[in-house]
């Protein structure tokens, strides 16, 4: 009885050391990879190299994947046709591999191609060698990141309202609006999640132009839950007027929280689009092309501190009259100023032609009646002249007949 008790005593601890045994040998943490959509995924697993290798990959305890190699194989060989591979997961199907030229080194990658958010789990890997087994787990994440956003001034609603849009991303990303300077006013927006066929979230946020200050810069903000970069895109809405051969300073400024940014400018008659300059800010060089070289200006040492505002010289009120935008931008922010410009056609310089001949004509007009005047004045004065000089001569006369009269009435 004794002798029983010690056996059953011993059994369970050979037992019990056998399961610590087996739950430690080569067991190894959970991996987590994060792949993009539409990109190259590779799952990783290492064992420990042998021969006559068997490798399954496993999706939810679904093989997806399997690998053998037969004993008359070449190890080294990177013919895939030395290799036995069977799938078995149609979502899978012709995008998973194993490198065969990589297991003999003890590398049972799985490749996937073209992921999507559909291959999202829980991978096992599972490798069978001469020298024994191995496993390992993978969990794998999916996701598709912010590539930019796209702001604009929208009148479709009845009433003026800046429309900030984000597509094809995942997971859905947190959207949240601010102005420069900031307002106590309320602002309400309102933001739309849409989700596509590939299960990919397009939003939609809208916020009300406030009317109370004008001269508001809009900024959305973008946050996403895997802890990626935050985006950050702003705008502004101007108009101004210039006179034809006048010129004008077109007004641009980054807000305060974009350091160092690059600018391009362009501009939109409402038809076409034209490419005016571009700012580096790794090198502080601009260049323009070459339409508008002779005709804008731009301080490239403002630039860095946030001032990229655009001279405008002798400007055509055909050719120059439209919108202007300049666009400030840095990793993952950018900051859009769009200035409606009106040059004006000036009065005097409307009708050059008809309004400097008649100038010339008045001039010669008012020489001709100079001269005539002078030569009236000159007639008058001679004509003045001359009276004053038969006088003398005519006053004897008349002297000399009254004298006769007088001497003729005493006799």
């Amino acid at each position: 009885m004794q002798l029983k008790e010690t056996m059953s005593a011993t059994q369970i601890v050979a037992c019990f050391l056998l399961w610590i045994s087996l739950s430690t040998q080569e067991k190894t943490p959970d991996v987590t990879v994060t792949c993009l959509v539409s990109e190259e995924c590779r799952l990783p697993c290492s064992f420990k190299p042998g021969s006559e290798e068997t490798i399954e990959w496993f999706r939810q305890d679904v093989v997806v994947y399997k690998f053998k190699r037969d004993d008359d194989d070449d190890d080294d060989s990177d013919d895939d046709s030395s290799s036995k591979e069977h799938f078995e997961h149609k979502q899978l199907t012709e995008r998973v591999s194993v490198s065969p030229h990589l297991v003999s080194s003890g590398n049972a990658i799985l490749t996937i191609r073209r992921s999507s958010l559909k291959d999202r789990g829980t991978y096992r890997c599972h490798v069978h060698t001469s020298n024994g087994e191995h496993n390992a787990r993978v969990i794998l994440k999916v996701e598709a990141p912010i590539r930019g956003l796209s702001l604009e001034l929208s009148r479709l609603s009845g009433y003026e309202e800046m429309k900030c849009t984000i597509q094809n991303v995942f997971p859905a990303p947190q959207v949240t609006w601010a102005t420069e300077p900031p307002t106590l006013l309320d602002m309400r927006p309102v933001t739309r999640v849409l989700t596509d066929n590939q299960g990919l979230f397009n939003v939609d946020s809208r916020l009300r132009l406030l009317k109370e200050q004008p001269d508001l810069i809009y900024i959305c903000k973008v946050m996403t839950s895997y802890g990626g970069p935050a985006w950050t895109t702003s705008l502004r809405e101007r108009e101004i007027k210039g006179s034809e051969g006048r010129d004008v300073t077109i007004p641009c400024y980054a807000p305060p929280y974009l350091n160092n940014p690059s600018l391009e400018w362009s501009f939109s008659n409402g038809k076409d689009l034209s490419h005016i300059l571009t700012y580096d800010s790794g090198s502080g060089r601009s260049s323009s092309a070459p339409s508008w070289d002779q005709h804008v200006e731009l301080d490239s040492y403002s630039v860095p501190f946030g001032d990229g505002s655009l001279r405008l010289m002798d400007p055509k009120h055909a050719a120059h009259t439209g919108s202007y935008t300049c666009v400030f931008s840095v990793p993952y922010n950018n900051h859009t100023e769009r200035i409606d410009v009106t040059i004006n056609v000036d009065a005097h310089t409307s009708e050059p032609s008809t309004f400097k001949k008649p100038s010339y004509w008045w001039v010669a007009v008012l020489v001709i009646g100079l001269l005539v005047l002078g030569l009236v004045a000159l007639l008058l004065y001679l004509k003045k002249k001359g009276n004053t000089k038969r006088k003398p001569t005519s006053e004897p006369e008349e002297v000399a007949e009254l004298n006769e009269v007088r001497d003729s009435s005493a006799k």
